[in-house]
């Protein structure tokens, strides 16, 4: 998935090939929300604000970053919205888009900055905002680029990212029957040549379920219909080194182990990108304490003078100590700050399976028709993410996730549609308007009330049921006798600010 996505042979949004094709939009190979209706982008901004206000109001030190911008309108939309609140829009001293594509960063500067000059600077690209001028954007190709601080609040906005992160597909498979015995014990193998006695100890077989990869070959000949894709998922014969470790990295997936075809999908990516966001919200676990290395005793001090005493393990094989890779620092905030807010399409309550897909023209197609010019994505394992989140900070929490519906419904996606129809409406009136500016005006509602309803659509393929939202904030255990808080659309209300 990631050459086919980010290769930078001429991968799906790294090609650096002459090309008038755009990825996004109804020319494109698929919608995004924001593409779809403002009102998405502006709520994400609201939900932000929100955030930033149930915080405390931090004065300084703030910063946004947005995984995969896509075109940068989700931003656009969001920095639009936030300039409407003067205090929060001065406090944040940074946009950081993490964009592999370098001709996506070229049209994200162009929405966002308009004519202000693009430089290059040690961790990727620097322009200013068309908003502010004192607004800088950040562009850098990796979230390792951009610094962890403990000081610092972080609004991260994670928006159909994950789902284009690699996945590993794995399967259970039964433990196979044993081999027939003869009477005398002696194991019989058939052969091409016939049955013979094996002889000598026998390989020995597994006696309980495996997990066994699914990988990416190329087809029989045999097999190969033209006008098909090349390759296919096969199973391996053997277990690999991803299927001995990561389906025991978690409960949820050993509790399927001994399901006969059981098939399950891990992104170890998309577990390392939220321990990330949750390190820099609420800082690194605490480090265990090291155990002080064990003193000689006198014996084997003295295993060279002659004294007959065996030397110690120690000495006796020394062996050549492989230099692991440095330790990561720890960040220790003095209190948890910021948001992460992740949406995205996937199921709510299990492991996704069988979800590899490719989409081209707004259909779904083989992911592995034509590399490099389908986009490839698989469904995100939320559950996942929020056991990652949990499991990697003792200063987050999570909430959801929620269906996309219930989550802009609680925004005021709807209150926010009428405002922008009556906005128009007066617009139109106040200018005088002619039969054609009427008709205008019509196509304008009508792009408003569609749009906002097809976002919280709940039908079975439907954006507002298919869509998941999830939000990982601060801990903050509840005083005696309160609830406890939770964020704006995810139970919470702006009034319990």
């Amino acid at each position: 998935m990631r050459q086919c996505l980010t290769s930078d042979l001429g991968g799906y949004y790294t090609s650096t090939a002459p090309s008038d094709k755009d990825q996004f939009g109804a020319k494109g190979d698929f919608v995004t929300s924001p593409e779809i209706s403002q009102v998405f982008g502006e709520l994400v901004g609201v939900w932000v604000v929100a955030e930033w206000i149930a915080q405390g109001r931090k004065s300084e030190g703030v910063y946004l970053m947005e995984m995969g911008p896509g075109r940068g309108t989700l931003m656009d939309d969001m920095l639009r919205t936030i300039r409407n609140f003067p205090p929060l829009a001065k406090a944040i001293e940074a946009v950081y888009m993490v964009e592999a594509s370098p001709r996506l960063r070229e049209t994200q500067h162009k929405l966002l900055c308009g004519d202000n000059p693009l430089t290059e600077i040690s961790i990727g690209h620097e322009s200013t905002s068309k908003h502010s001028k004192d607004l800088k954007i950040i562009w850098t190709e990796d979230i390792r680029f951009v610094p962890r601080e403990a000081a610092k609040t972080p609004f991260i906005v994670a928006h159909e990212f994950f789902d284009a992160l690699p996945i590993h597909v794995f399967q259970s498979v039964a433990p196979p029957p044993p081999p027939p015995q003869q009477p005398d014990g002696q194991t019989t193998i058939q052969t091409p040549t016939g049955p013979i006695q094996a002889a000598g100890q026998q390989r020995r077989l597994p006696k309980e379920h495996q997990w066994r990869e699914l990988v990416v070959s190329p087809k029989s000949p045999h097999k190969l219909k033209e006008g098909e894709p090349e390759f296919e998922l096969t199973m391996a014969k053997a277990s690999t080194p991803h299927s001995m470790y990561l389906p025991e990295t978690s409960a949820r997936y050993k509790a399927l182990k001994s399901t006969d075809g059981a098939t399950i999908e891990i992104s170890p990516e998309s577990q390392a990108y939220a321990r990330d966001f949750a390190i820099r919200l609420g800082g690194s676990n605490p480090s265990p304490t090291p155990t002080p290395p064990s003193k000689p005793s006198q014996a084997s001090s003295s295993s060279g003078s002659g004294s007959g005493t065996a030397p110690s393990s120690a000495t006796a094989g020394q062996r050549t100590v492989v230099p692991s890779a440095p330790a990561e620092k720890p960040l220790l905030k003095p209190s948890p700050s910021g948001a992460a807010l992740i949406i995205d399409y996937g199921p709510a309550t299990h492991i996704p399976a069988n979800s590899l897909r490719g989409i081209k023209a707004h259909s779904m197609v083989s992911p592995f028709l034509s590399a490099g010019t389908t986009d490839v994505s698989a469904d995100v394992d939320f559950l996942g993410l929020a056991e990652t989140a949990i499991h990697s900070s003792p200063g987050v929490e999570v909430h959801g996730p929620v269906d996309q519906a219930r989550f802009l419904t609680a925004m005021g996606i709807e209150e926010r549609a009428a405002q922008l129809v009556k906005l128009a409406v007066d617009k139109e009136r106040g200018g005088g308007s002619g039969g054609k500016e009427k008709s205008e005006l019509t196509e304008v509602v009508k792009r408003i009330e569609g749009g906002w309803k097809r976002l919280v659509d709940r039908g079975p393929q439907g954006m507002g049921r298919l869509y998941q939202v999830m939000a990982i904030v601060p801990f903050a255990p509840p005083k005696e006798g309160q609830a406890r808080r939770r964020p704006v659309g995810f139970g919470g209300h702006v009034g319990e600010l």
